[in-house]
Formats: C-alpha cells, sequence, structure tokens
C-alpha cells in the first residue's frame, strides 16, 4: 500500500499552542486523503516561518522524501510549504525525481507543464508577499526605533506598555537590576558570584527562574540599561524614549571591569589609623604599621631610610594640634554665615546660566546629527563611520541631559559643595578628636595635602583652603577676625576661589564625612 507523508505549519509558536491553525489544516488533509485513497503514515507538524531557511522538519521531510521512505506528501497549501524560493525549487526537485506532491487547497496537476507553471505562479506570489510583508514589518521596527521605542519584548527590570509606548521601568525588578550593575562596578564580584548574590535578593526572571550567569552578562552589556537602545544584528543605535535604569557612568565602570581593565582590589588585611597615609621624605614611599611591645610604630624600611620611624601617638597629637587651628571664633561664624547668605543667591543664579549653557550645547548636538544624516545620505561618509559618529553624539546628549535633569532636580547642589566645606573648616577638628578611627583616616585624607616624616620629624601640610584659614589675619592661631569688617572673611574666601563657580569640594553621597580636593 503506498503511504504518504503530511506537513502542516504555522507561522508561530504561539499559533502551534492554540492549535487552532494546525488542527485546521489537519482536518482538511485527512478528508482529501480519505476522498482519493491516500494513506498517510506520519505527520510533520512545524511551528517555524516559512520565510526563513533551514525549518527542521521541513528539513527532515525532504531528507526522507528522497530516501523514498514514502511515495508522495500532501500539504494544506502552497504558501504552507514554499514562501521562499530556496524551499520551493527543493520542492520542484522532488517532484522531477518521481515523489508525489499533493496541495489541497490549489487543484494543480504538479506532473503536467500547465499545472507545474500555475504553482509556480502562486509560489512567486507567496514569496513576493512574505517579501514585502518582511519590508514593511522593517519600517514599522525602524519607525518605533527613531522614536525612541523599543520594538522587543522589554528586557529584565522593564515591562511592556503595550505596543507604541515606551518601556517602564519594574518596581520589583528594576531597582535590583540597578543593583547587579552597581555591585559589579565596585570589582567585588565576579559574574557567577554576583549571579549568586542577585538570586538571594531576589531577582527572578519573568519567568521566575533565578537569573543564570549568561543571562547576567547580557544584562550588563546591555546599553538600554543607561537609554541608549542598540539592535545587535545591525549594530546601530537610538535615543530612547525610556527612563535609565543607570547613569552611562556605572554602564562604562561596568565595561571595564568586564574587560578586565581595572584590577580587582586586594583582600583587606588589618587596618592602623595611619595605614598608607604616610610617607617618608627621604624616599617618597609609605611607611608601613608595625605593632612593637603595646605600641604602633610607623617605619620605612628602605636602606637608606631605616632611622625613619614614629610612634602612632605622636602622629595623633600633631594631627589634632593643627586641626585645632581651623577652630572658628563666634565672630568669625557670623562673618562666614553672611558670605554663605551671599553664595546661596548667586548659585541659583549660576544654576540658571549653566542650564541655558546646556541646552544650547544639546541644540548643537541636535544640529550635528542633522548633519552627519545628511553627509550620509549625500554619499560623503560611508555607514560604518555613520555608525560610530552617531553614537558618540547620542552618548553626549545623553550626558547633557543627565546633567540638566540634576541640575533642574537639585538647583542647589553647587552651593552644597560650598556649605560641605564650610562645614568641614566648623568640625574638622571635633571630627577627628572624637571620631572612631576610619572616621580620623577620612579627616585627614580630607584636610591635608603633605603627610610626610623625615626621620623622626612629621611634615604636616593643610590642603592650600584650609592652610589659608589658619594664617588669617591676627597672625596667631584662633585669633579673630579684626574690626568685624565684612570684607574680610569674603576678600579672603574669594581668594581661596570658594565661590560656587569654581567650588572644587565633593563629598561621598549618603556620607557625612568630606573629601576636600585642594583649589
Amino acid at each position: 500500500m503506498k503511504q504518504y507523508f503530511a506537513y502542516t505549519r504555522v507561522s508561530t509558536v504561539r499559533q502551534g499552542e492554540h492549535g487552532v491553525s494546525l488542527q485546521e489544516q489537519k482536518s482538511e488533509i485527512e478528508r482529501y486523503a480519505r476522498q482519493r485513497g491516500l494513506v498517510i503514515s506520519e505527520w510533520f507538524e512545524e511551528r517555524e516561518t516559512a520565510a526563513k531557511l533551514g525549518r527542521t522538519l521541513f528539513t527532515q521531510l525532504m531528507k526522507r522524501l528522497r530516501r523514498k521512505e514514502a511515495v508522495g506528501v500532501v500539504i494544506h497549501k502552497i504558501d504552507r510549504s514554499a514562501r521562499n524560493l530556496k524551499d520551493w525549487a527543493d520542492i520542484a526537485q522532488l517532484v522531477d525525481d518521481g515523489v508525489e506532491v499533493h496541495f489541497t487547497r490549489e487543484s494543480v496537476d504538479m506532473q503536467s507543464s500547465s499545472g507545474r507553471l500555475s504553482a509556480d505562479v502562486q509560489a512567486v506570489v507567496a514569496a513576493n508577499y512574505i517579501r514585502n510583508l518582511r519590508e514593511e514589518t522593517i519600517k514599522g521596527i525602524y519607525g518605533r526605533l527613531k522614536q525612541g521605542i523599543y520594538p522587543l519584548p522589554a528586557p529584565l527590570g522593564y515591562l511592556d506598555q503595550g505596543s507604541g509606548k515606551p518601556k517602564t521601568i519594574d518596581p520589583v525588578r528594576g531597582p535590583l537590576v540597578k543593583q547587579a550593575f552597581e555591585l559589579y562596578a565596585s570589582r567585588d564580584h565576579s559574574q557567577y558570584s554576583l549571579s549568586v548574590e542577585m538570586a538571594g535578593r531576589g531577582l527572578r526572571t519573568k519567568g521566575g527562574q533565578k537569573v543564570s550567569k549568561t543571562t547576567l552578562a547580557a544584562i550588563l552589556r546591555n546599553t538600554f540599561y543607561y537609554g541608549l537602545i542598540t539592535m545587535r544584528k545591525s549594530g546601530q543605535t537610538f535615543p530612547g524614549a525610556h527612563a535609565p535604569l543607570i547613569t552611562r557612568k556605572v554602564f562604562e565602570e561596568v565595561q571595564d571591569v568586564l574587560h578586565g581593565r581595572t584590577a580587582r582590589p586586594k583582600p583587606k588585611r588589618r587596618e592602623f589609623i595611619f595605614s598608607r597615609l604616610l610617607t617618608c621624605g627621604g624616599c617618597g614611599r609609605s611607611l608601613i604599621a608595625e605593632l612593637q611591645k603595646g605600641h604602633v610604630y610607623y617605619r620605612c624600611h628602605t636602606r637608606q631610610c631605616a632611622g625613619t620611624s614614629v610612634r602612632e601617638e605622636k602622629i595623633d597629637n600633631a594631627f589634632g594640634q593643627l586641626l585645632q587651628r581651623l577652630e572658628l571664633q563666634p565672630e568669625e561664624a557670623q562673618e562666614l554665615d553672611f558670605y554663605l547668605a551671599e553664595q546661596r543667591a548667586l548659585a541659583f543664579e549660576t544654576n540658571h546660566q549653566t542650564i541655558a549653557k546646556i541646552e544650547l550645547r544639546l541644540s548643537g548636538i541636535r544640529e550635528r546629527l542633522n548633519r552627519l544624516t545628511d553627509a550620509l545620505l549625500d554619499g560623503h561618509i560611508d555607514n560604518e563611520s555613520f555608525g560610530e559618529r552617531k553614537k558618540t553624539l547620542l552618548e553626549e546628549r545623553l550626558d547633557c541631559e543627565a546633567h540638566l535633569n540634576e541640575l533642574r532636580s537639585n538647583p542647589g547642589a553647587h552651593f552644597m559643595r560650598l556649605e560641605k566645606f564650610v562645614e568641614l573648616v566648623r568640625s574638622a577638628y571635633l571630627l577627628y578628636e572624637n571620631g572612631n578611627p576610619d572616621e580620623k583616616r577620612e579627616v585627614v585624607r580630607s584636610t591635608l595635602s603633605n603627610r610626610s616624616v623625615h626621620g623622626k620629624e612629621l611634615d604636616f601640610i593643610l590642603v592650600p583652603a584650609l592652610s589659608d584659614i589658619t594664617e588669617r589675619q591676627g597672625g596667631k592661631s584662633g585669633d579673630p577676625l579684626l574690626g568685624g569688617s565684612r570684607t574680610s572673611w569674603a576678600a579672603k574666601l574669594d581668594a581661596l576661589k570658594l565661590d560656587i563657580s569654581n567650588a572644587v569640594f565633593s563629598t561621598s553621597e549618603g556620607d557625612s564625612r568630606f573629601n576636600v580636593k585642594a583649589a
């Protein structure tokens, strides 16, 4: 008895799961086979689009038919078998080799020249249909991309909002993905330990599974999280309309770690108060702390500087005496408060000026992007150069927009720097005297620009801004300003470049300690 194969196909896995289209095809093939006395020995149910080559079951079907494991095949429609011309050529070759090919919907005789011509025309029409469909789909995708809308499913940490709408941050997974970036940028984790850490924190895929190392690696390389959409196949980049989860700075730090451009920190050992804070005045190397007979000594271990050694108590006292000279008298504190009030008003004015400059810069970037597109259309640059320059301009635009958002959301940020510096002047001595070892180390880093030891002698110099304050009018440490003149402190502070526009003082986020750099 002659046996035939039957082939059905749906364009998507979802269609196959629903089973409606497959069931209709199967029913029609069974009815066709009964009417003509054909025996179906095996079914091939494909759940992939025919627009692409390399369909698994279709390829198996072709091989088995070439081996004559069945006399023929029954297919629902021509466009179910071949919507690309390469597959249709394979089917035509089977017919030439004597394999029977039946279509339940089309009344075509594949054994006659007229029937083959009719089938060829329908196959070409089907191929042209899918080609046009693909082109229109691509147009739609790029239209969305130009609007800043990601046309694919939202990456982990974001949620889909429907067609034509930007992705929004997932309130549950979004913060966890942000933590993953920050933890990896800290260089305290490998990709494996990070996946374990994030699993412990509750990060899960949309299917509820733990995030694997491979998935996490893809997340850490995805520019989408800082606001730039990159299409993997084409390499093209587009500014996203979605809210970024991280800054570009954090993303770049993560890339440095991924590519081994930064060294991982060594395991922490016991820290003495002044470890790596003191240098030898003779050779410039760091002094090493040693515990001997209940006392901590800081020594230089080079031969030529073997005599360089000082006890920790002596260093501690010297720092305290130097910082005590920063203490303000009531008259000085009052004058400084007047100065801060003036600078507070100036800070907001400067903020408006800075915003105007950034907006002007953004306008220039948009104009450069337009000129770059014109240059590509006119053939003055190639696609590769266009892509590189466009990405650079888009990243510059993102940086400007991030800076602009920061200025608008926190207009007094620059003034806060000055205010923190003033707070340092007021509290450095007390913070050092009453602080724990970590706080003392931070005060030392913040206030001293030179911390060297010559033999048994200490050579400590305050950063210029603080050093000038200790030498204020009167000539003696702690003397208040004379005469109560309004110009004394203002002139001194202006000379030290403490005005808002040139402020160079910063502090760690969420930390009450200061990190002051010299002007």
